[in-house]
């Protein structure tokens, strides 16, 4: 199978409906031996195209992973950015708000870990969960001190979208590539992976009450996916929806979408200027004795 990620991108404006969209499409690779081959190669490419990304201070990516519980998103890290040099790509996980981020907006504690220029920032999970598990619940948002005066609860979606799409236009136009990625997992694959949680003793630490719980809102959770993907993916951040029921096949796509995110920047070693050049010959004029 071809890997061509713009089978996966969400146009801007569709109307999203997740049904359409598979979740496991043909395996990209016959054996262990082509996926570890083509894996192997995508890693060390993204290594590259990291070191020129920190090299030329110019930009920064941020790659973004939602997606329902045990959809991959800690595998597709691991895996994918396993030889790009921790100096230059950072992963955070944003879970349940503390009491002090509670006191500031939506947006804050996900802009606080904005990568820098140079540099690959990587969001498990992200401000998207405010108009995902937030509209799922919305009874989360009696916790967020909203003012009284605020948008009622039918509009805050609207409004929370507008500021992530003024948020992700704005790091754009300073030099940051948003990247979005919905790992889409069919219900029936979550369910089999929560099982080998269980029958598996290392892995029972991943798997909580309240994740076997959440299934129950799986229609919900499908249906506020949708409007998100639909509202919030642009051209210059778009939404990805990479069928995750097959974990390689989706560890692929991901590494295949993210070079393809570095191949439009064009990046190259900066040039080495006249005068550089002559620093340099006396530098090694000096070692050289």
């Amino acid at each position: 199978m071809k890997i061509d990620a713009d089978d996966f991108r969400v146009a801007e404006g569709a109307a999203v409906n997740l049904r359409k969209w598979p979740t496991r499409v043909a395996p990209i690779c016959q054996t262990d031996e082509q996926y570890d081959d083509l894996l192997r190669a995508h890693v060390r490419a993204l290594s590259e195209q990291q070191e020129m990304l920190y090299a030329s201070d110019r930009y920064a990516i941020l790659l973004i992973f939602q997606g329902m519980d045990a959809a991959g998103k800690d595998g597709a890290v691991a895996h994918v950015m396993s030889g790009v040099n921790p100096q230059g790509c950072q992963v955070f996980s944003f879970k349940h708000p503390s009491p002090t981020e509670l006191q500031h907006d939506f947006l804050w504690r996900c802009t606080r870990d904005l990568p820098a220029r140079g540099r690959i920032g990587i969001f498990n999970r992200s401000y998207y969960e405010e108009v995902l598990i937030v509209r799922v619940h919305p009874e989360i948002l009696q916790g967020e001190g909203l003012p009284d005066s605020g948008p009622d609860q039918h509009a805050i979606w609207h409004e929370r979208y507008r500021s992530v799409l003024d948020l992700e236009r704005h790091l754009y136009h300073n030099g940051t590539r948003t990247v979005k990625v919905f790992l889409h997992l069919s219900k029936e694959e979550q369910r089999k992976r929560f099982i080998a949680r269980i029958d598996e003793p290392d892995k029972n630490w991943k798997l909580s009450v309240a994740d076997v719980q959440e299934r129950k809102f799986w229609k919900q959770y499908t249906k506020a996916y949708e409007k998100c993907l639909s509202a919030t993916s642009t051209k210059h951040a778009p939404w990805y929806v990479v069928p995750a029921d097959d974990k390689r096949t989706a560890r692929l796509l991901v590494s295949q979408i993210l070079l393809e995110t570095f191949k439009a920047l064009k990046l190259n070693y900066p040039k080495t200027s006249a005068a550089r050049r002559r620093e340099l010959r006396a530098l090694r004029k000096h070692l050289a004795r």
